[in-house]
């Protein structure tokens, strides 16, 4: 196949797959859908929705997130892992939505980029997610199976966004970010890979990788 057949049918069998998509991160609205997505780094999204009702309980808006210590937003996150920078981000970024937006989480990747321990990749999420902005966030799934389909040689996360951008069309980047995570967890993972469930990368994957 060529490469764009193979991109084809790579979209073609996540849409037959996972024809709809819910976000996997339980939030209420944008702010502490932002702040879900934050606590996810380096957690499993069951981690972060076991703890976020936690905080929403103390507090689910920024208002009332910097009544709050650090030392206590640390302690209701600790099982989430990297506790102390977490809190500390989401403490002073609920200052800065605050003092500059309103309270209201921006809807640019420039501004969002520039809030505490918001990274390029929190940053997509929210974008695509919660403005539907379209954007092409890339986790360690979507990072693994680009390079499992001979999209992208692998060698850093940003690369992998630059090919799946040009690989795959703009309009449908926000749900493919989504259908190729699902695909990842169950079809294909990481670890106790079975290639006979994996038909996308059975079909269009590098050849050296059923070796």
């Amino acid at each position: 196949m060529t490469k764009k057949q193979c991109v084809e049918f790579a979209i073609h069998q996540l849409e037959e797959l996972f024809p709809k998509v819910e976000i996997p991160l339980n939030h209420q609205d944008n702010y502490t859908f932002l702040i879900a997505v934050l606590l996810s780094a380096r957690a499993t999204d069951a981690m972060v929705n076991r703890i976020t009702p936690l905080l929403w309980e103390k507090a689910s808006n920024p208002y009332d997130m910097i009544k709050l210590s650090i030392e206590e937003i640390q302690q209701i996150i600790r099982p989430v892992g990297l506790s102390p920078m977490k809190a500390k981000g989401i403490y002073h970024l609920s200052h800065i939505l605050i003092d500059k937006y309103q309270g209201q989480v921006p809807n640019t990747m420039e501004a969002l980029e520039q809030l505490p321990a918001v990274g390029h990749k929190t940053a997509s999420v929210v974008l695509s997610q919660a403005f539907g902005i379209p954007a092409f966030p890339v986790d360690t799934h979507i990072h693994r199976l680009m390079y499992r389909w001979n999209f992208s040689n692998g060698k850093s996360v940003q690369q992998t966004e630059k090919d799946a951008k040009r690989l795959f069309p703009k309009k449908l980047w926000n749900k493919l970010h989504l259908q190729i995570i699902y695909y990842g967890r169950k079809y294909s993972p990481a670890r106790n890979w079975d290639i006979e469930k994996d038909i996308i990368t059975k079909t269009i994957g590098r050849k050296k990788l059923f070796k």
